[in-house]
């Protein structure tokens, strides 16, 4: 596949329990019979929607559009998945999706909620077949398999929308309106940061990272198509250690709280500052496993001036660290140690807490309470899934579409591939996809699939 240059277009409450509870609802207009898949002329026709891994967080997203038709379920562990097939029972089953996507043939969109290292080859084949597709983050999990995914879907002029769901937050449109407003002025550095894996920097972890690979070899359980599960990945012995959930930390399958959180909390960054493709790229971390994430990380993107905008220097924290303390940050007060965000400007500094760009504020509190907040530009979500499902029948494009999606998730996981590079400084040449002053290191972005399986 030839690949193209990018262009420049509470944790009070637990995060899916805070997505859980927005609802909004938006009348579609008259839409053409070519907008759904299967050619129906009704303007408020149902969207016939399958879901591809729907044991975990792919659940959790079908049960936010099952305002229309969920017509297919497939999944590789059908133990794991039976609370999600008892919900829609008359839904069909399948644990290949191919087989899925080839005989189903009235599906107009899909939601894919497997591992990292399928999102890809899930998401391009259902595009290929035509369909809108719904992909959890991160996009995918290598830097060529991001820029292939949105290639293909712009392509394809299909709907979609990943799954960090912060970039429905009023919080993350402020963010955009008051720096577009001067509220700190030219912003020329961010500090951005996440607890994972660890609870608030401490034990136990969310999921191993910094182990090396299990030497036992348990029996693959009964319900599990392990070689399904695996996917393109190179093949290995199964073991627990790696799924249901714990893959996360495994180089082959995640990228651990940079891959996780990273996408969440870098996304309102992104948008605000209109980054696309950095410069270069430097990290540093605790030891780095052969085949595992190390369990604490920095990573420092250089971004190059964008029209008006100077260059931005983006800073990323995980594994419990954290960045200095802003001086203006008042005394009775400590950063957010799960999210966050700093961004330093020629004016002043601007800190959010929570992830997703929940909660931003102006440091200090009395520069904050002074501020007069410039009136509503952006347009406000009626739902990150809502959006993606109108976008999937004619509406406009949701904020988290694969244009968007595609650079962020490159940028994010060109910093894992620093960490396990070892960390010095890579040099980028997106226009080419490559790293200019360490070949070996492009060997990173990407690697080869096993047989049987393509983009």
């Amino acid at each position: 596949m030839k690949i193209q240059n990018w262009t420049n277009e509470s944790r009070g409450m637990s995060r899916r329990a805070f997505l859980g509870s927005a609802s909004a609802v938006t009348a579609f207009t008259f839409l053409p019979a070519r907008v759904l898949g299967r050619g129906e002329a009704s303007p408020n026709s149902k969207l016939n929607i399958a879901g591809v891994g729907i044991g975990g967080q792919g659940a959790w997203d079908l049960e936010r559009v099952t305002n229309e038709n969920i017509v297919a379920l497939c999944d590789v562990d059908w133990d794991y998945a039976a609370k999600t097939f008892k919900k829609y029972p008359d839904a069909k089953r399948y644990k290949d999706f191919r087989e899925m996507l080839d005989k189903e043939k009235s599906i107009d969109a899909v939601v894919v909620g497997t591992p990292d290292h399928n999102h890809a080859i899930v998401s391009v084949t259902a595009i290929k077949h035509g369909k809108h597709v719904y992909c959890e983050k991160p996009l995918t999990r290598t830097v060529y398999e991001a820029r292939a995914t949105a290639k293909a879907a712009r392509e394809a002029k299909v709907a979609t929308q990943m799954g960090n769901q912060g970039m429905q937050f009023e919080g993350n449109r402020q963010i955009n309106e008051w720096l577009k407003d001067g509220a700190i002025g030219h912003v020329r550095e961010a500090h951005v940061w996440s607890d994972r894996p660890t609870h608030k920097g401490k034990m136990p972890l969310w999921w191993a990272q910094s182990i090396e690979r299990p030497k036992d070899t348990p029996p693959v359980p009964a319900s599990l198509d392990w070689d399904l599960w695996l996917g393109p990945a190179p093949w290995r012995p199964y073991h627990p250690a790696y799924a249901p959930f714990r893959w996360r930390g495994w180089w082959d399958f995640g990228s651990g709280g940079l891959g996780d959180m990273g996408i969440h909390n870098l996304a309102p960054v992104f948008s605000a500052l209109q980054l696309g493709a950095p410069e270069s790229v430097t990290a540093s971390s605790t030891a780095v496993f052969e085949e595992t994430v190390p369990l604490a990380a920095m990573v420092h993107y250089q971004f190059p001036a964008r029209a008006e905008m100077p260059p931005v220097k983006l800073h990323w924290y995980d594994g419990g660290l954290l960045p200095e303390r802003p001086a203006e940050l008042e005394e009775n007060r400590e950063l957010d140690h799960e999210d966050g965000i700093i961004f330093i400007g020629d004016k002043g500094k601007m800190l959010v807490t929570g992830w997703g760009g929940e909660h931003p504020r102006l440091l200090p509190e009395s520069r904050d309470k002074e501020y007069k907040r410039p009136p509503p530009t952006l347009p406000r979500s009626i739902g990150h899934h809502k959006e993606w499902l109108e976008a999937c029948k004619g509406g406009p494009p949701p904020r988290s579409n694969f244009d968007f999606a595609g650079p962020l998730t490159e940028a994010v996981l060109l910093g894992s591939v620093c960490i396990r590079n070892g960390g010095e400084k890579l040099v980028w040449d997106s226009e080419h996809l490559k790293i200019t002053n360490d070949p070996d290191a492009n060997k990173l972005l990407h690697y080869e699939y096993r047989k049987g399986w393509s983009l």
